[in-house]
């Protein structure tokens, strides 16, 4: 496979998954609702022709819903968000894959068609970025490394995705932006299939 496919994920702990919406609905139904992404993004990531790169957040756990078959299983290694994306991208490209994207775990908008678009334009493309309403990115692809990609940027601020697209600019490398999703980050970004979820935990 010429594709690898990176999936950042945090282990699914009450307390530590979607903070800022456990502030309005409390830390049990913001892990039900973290997991519940979870089940999407292990659907659409199994759907997708590439190579899966896995990383957790702070461990790996001897058994759970990533089937080992489908998943390489890694654990993320860095002081903040940049510098363990810059890691992962790291070992992707040292395996020898051409073309690689990573994703994480917050975007119920994301499907597979779109990360197969994403790798197609690799081919034509330097970057691919995908933007997000709240002013990050759901999806970053790129076909060599660069690791000032990562540094000198406000995460999870709403100035990513701009900081990010002007320093590829900066370089003077092509690139082709996705639509703009939403990631779930507060209640307001919830559906009323989530919102109907937790309402059944009441």
């Amino acid at each position: 496979m010429d594709k690898a496919l990176i999936i950042f994920i945090k282990n699914p702990e009450a307390g530590t998954v979607k903070t800022r919406l456990a502030k309005t609905i409390g830390p049990a139904k913001a892990l039900l609702v973290y997991n519940y992404l979870l089940d999407h993004t292990r659907l659409i990531s199994s759907k997708t022709k590439a190579d899966r790169l896995l990383f957790y957040s702070g461990f790996v756990p001897e058994t759970d819903d990533w089937s080992s078959k489908k998943f390489q299983k890694h654990l993320q290694y860095g002081d903040d968000l940049g510098s363990r994306m810059s890691t992962a991208f790291d070992q992707a490209f040292s395996k020898g894959y051409p073309r690689v994207i990573i994703i994480g775990s917050d975007c119920l908008e994301l499907n597979e068609n779109l990360i197969a678009t994403a790798f197609d334009k690799l081919s034509a493309y330097d970057f691919v970025i995908g933007p997000a309403n709240d002013g990050g990115y759901y999806l970053l692809g790129m076909n060599s490394p660069y690791p000032e990609l990562f540094k000198n940027k406000d995460w999870s601020t709403e100035t990513v995705f701009e900081q990010t697209l002007s320093q590829i600019q900066s370089f003077s490398k092509s690139f082709y932006i996705l639509p703009k999703l939403s990631d779930i980050d507060t209640i307001r970004d919830m559906n009323e299939e989530l919102l109907i979820l937790i309402e059944g935990e009441n």
